[in-house]
């Protein structure tokens, strides 16, 4: 594993930001990106005079970027694309789909918006063989073409989204000096992570720090800990039945995985604070623990971005959240990202769409910043640092990938009881009776 410390981070976004005045930020040819993909599809497509429009839920730096991203297709098709980012993406598309004045392209940054869409008969599905070209180059790649697979207006189901850029979860981050200090390992199994676990105990320490904390979000990060446990328990079949409500939030296996997270969660002696101090401490805090002297807590489970959230000048690092040896669920990985689905056909926005299989459209964003892809033919050395290539080195080692399962399930289940639930679970209630009252909210709003 790689070690970064968040100076070092910050250095490497301002020279991103640095970057802003010029359109195109590496010179096509130059460096070790596939150019020949740039090249071969640039001879292959000619958009000389047409424009092309994309929205998606980008500002800021990241709007930058895809705009620099996009650059590449101009020059290589002729097209101009006009790029707007929105605050309020979620709304805006709907409005301007229904009223027939809807972007070409849409980005969207999460799957149950885009099916709806596509419900209403408001998406056009992608050229045909997107979907063999995923499964073929995508690790865990027919769980991307899953995840982007929809009802149509007539009931039948196609490709409509295809997924570029991409957030990890499964991850357990930890301080490097002190796993050196105690001669601790990375663990390789779930067998091995509760192996560790009552080992620090023993040696007087305490492993872990949690916090579920988040103003009126406040419960959030434990959902993450029971999507990561279901992926872990069940198969992923289970996991589809139970965002779609197929499998009741009740079910013998959703009880297990929540008593998974308890194993952690609600044990005294596994907890900074104990664990009455996990649903007050704010998630924000938490992981400050990892890098006190003496540690109050060698590892904290939560997504990328958590580092933002570490003290200045922390040296960090992270390992995947491990899956049960002796349950041959494979290497599952649970994340998030963003889909991109033509709300407006033209060729040109099929083009795009064709655009986004190359090596090329992969790699300018990852040398530049928060960009991860599950794209098994790309250089990864090009990452804009060694933190991110870590984290693609976990997408493209994933047999499975799923998505945040709360923000797939109705907002007053996987934004309301499913936070509020996971608070009284921590503070003593019992699995199967919280799992009983989420399902009740879930059968109160069909």
């Amino acid at each position: 594993m790689k070690r970064l410390t968040l100076s070092a981070l910050a250095l490497a976004l301002s020279a991103t930001m640095a970057q802003a005045g010029g359109h195109q930020p590496f010179a096509v040819g130059d460096g070790d990106f596939n150019w020949d993909s740039y090249e071969a599809f640039a001879e292959a497509n000619d958009l000389s005079g047409q424009t092309l429009t994309v929205t998606g839920p980008w500002t800021g730096l990241d709007a930058e970027n895809v705009e620099k991203v996009l650059s590449y297709f101009e020059s290589a098709t002729g097209a101009e694309v006009n790029y707007s980012g929105s605050d309020s993406f979620e709304q805006d598309i709907v409005i301007s789909a229904r009223a027939g004045s809807a972007p070409n392209v849409a980005v969207f940054p999460q799957p149950g918006l885009a099916a709806d869409l596509a419900s209403q008969g408001l998406l056009t599905p992608l050229p045909d063989g997107t979907g063999d070209w995923i499964a073929d180059n995508y690790a865990a790649g027919q769980s991307w073409v899953d995840l982007g697979t929809y009802a149509g207006e007539d009931g039948e189901d196609d490709l409509y989204g295809f997924f570029y850029k991409v957030d990890v979860k499964s991850l357990v981050w930890y301080s490097p000096e002190a796993f050196d200090e105690m001669g601790y390992e990375i663990p390789e199994s779930m067998e091995d992570l509760k192996a560790l676990t009552d080992q620090i105990v023993e040696d007087g320490g305490t492993p872990w720090c949690i916090g579920l904390g988040s103003g009126a979000a406040t419960g959030w990060p434990a959902t993450d800990w029971v999507e990561d446990m279901m992926l872990r328990t069940q198969s992923p079949e289970d996991y589809d039945a139970w965002v779609a409500n197929e499998m009741k939030f009740d079910d013998p296996k959703v009880v297990a995985a929540i008593e998974e997270f308890g194993y952690f969660a609600r044990n005294e002696d596994y907890v900074d604070g104990g664990s009455s101090a996990v649903a007050s401490t704010d998630f924000r805090d938490s992981p400050a623990g990892l890098f006190s002297i003496p540690p109050k807590c060698y590892m904290h489970r939560q997504a990328s971005f958590i580092p933002t959230f570490f003290p200045e000048d922390s040296e960090a690092d992270f390992f995947y959240f491990p899956s049960y040896e002796g349950k041959d669920l494979g290497r599952p990985v649970l994340g998030a990202g963003t889909l991109w689905a033509i709300t407006n056909e033209s060729d040109a926005a099929s083009v795009l769409i064709e655009y986004l299989k190359t090596p090329i459209a992969h790699e300018t964003w990852m040398a530049l910043s928060g960009f991860l892809t599950p794209h098994s033919g790309v250089n990864t050395d090009l990452y804009a640092n060694d933190t991110n290539k870590a984290l693609g080195d976990v997408l493209l080692g994933a047999t499975t990938f799923r998505f945040d399962a709360s923000d797939l399930m109705p907002g007053e289940i996987g934004a309301g009881a499913f936070w509020t639930g996971m608070v009284d679970y921590v503070t003593g209630k019992d699995a199967a009776e919280v799992a009983e009252g989420i399902q009740t909210r879930w059968d109160s709003i069909q």
